[in-house]
């Protein structure tokens, strides 16, 4: 198996195989949740005017996203997984746009196949692949898919050297993250939603991609 890190858009435009696009702060940590909160699928979108087209032509379903960190008017919740861990989703066909996690999922066009990447799914992210990927890339996107997240990057870190079949130590990891964390958390990204993020394996499902009739569904696999 061959295992390599990117960073950044330009590293998912770039990726192939199978490709893992971490964004932990919060996107693919708050569609995890969405799965748990019984979505069945989420759709993944570059542009709120899309998610927000989509919604007129069919009421049901349930936008959430961010721009610049902050929630979109029209959408039914923003990007926090702390919001949706009180919501029951069930059935529910979900639509997300970030400013990072999603850009990087579209961005992701010669990838052979796409996994979302979070520390909330770290451990069935590598079952999955470990029975399907010869060549895998790892995407640290970053905060707006351009500048560097310590979240992102020892996420992608982790997810690779598991791949490798080494078995890092993940809670000394999370506790350097936490380290020098002295933010002033506002209101639409609350401290909550960075200790939720941080909850390693809290789900045993992964998040692969599919493509569909032009658009980019995740769906869970256990």
């Amino acid at each position: 198996m061959s295992v390599r890190v990117a960073r950044f858009l330009d590293g998912a435009r770039s990726a192939t195989g199978h490709t893992v696009i971490v964004d932990v702060f919060r996107a693919f940590t708050t569609a995890a949740f969405c799965v748990a909160a019984g979505a069945r699928e989420i759709v993944l979108v570059a542009d709120h005017e899309q998610a927000l087209a989509m919604r007129r032509a069919d009421h049901s379903l349930f936008l959430t996203g961010e721009i610049g960190g902050r929630p979109i008017p029209g959408f039914d919740a923003g990007n926090s997984p702390s919001v949706i861990e009180t919501l029951d989703l069930t059935d529910r066909r979900v639509v997300q746009r970030t400013s990072s996690g999603t850009q990087g999922v579209v961005a992701a066009a010669s990838a052979e196949a796409i996994l979302l990447g979070s520390f909330v799914i770290a451990s069935a992210t590598v079952r999955y692949l470990a029975s399907r990927a010869a060549e895998i890339t790892v995407v640290s996107m970053g905060e707006r898919g351009t500048l560097e997240s310590s979240e992102d990057d020892a996420c992608a870190e982790y997810l690779a050297a598991r791949l490798r079949g080494a078995t890092p130590d993940v809670a000394a990891i999370i506790a350097s993250l936490w380290e020098h964390e002295d933010r002033h958390w506002p209101e639409w990204f609350p401290r909550r939603d960075a200790e939720l993020a941080c909850e390693v394996d809290r789900f045993d499902f992964a998040l692969p991609v599919t493509r569909e009739a032009g658009l980019l569904v995740a769906r869970p696999s256990r």
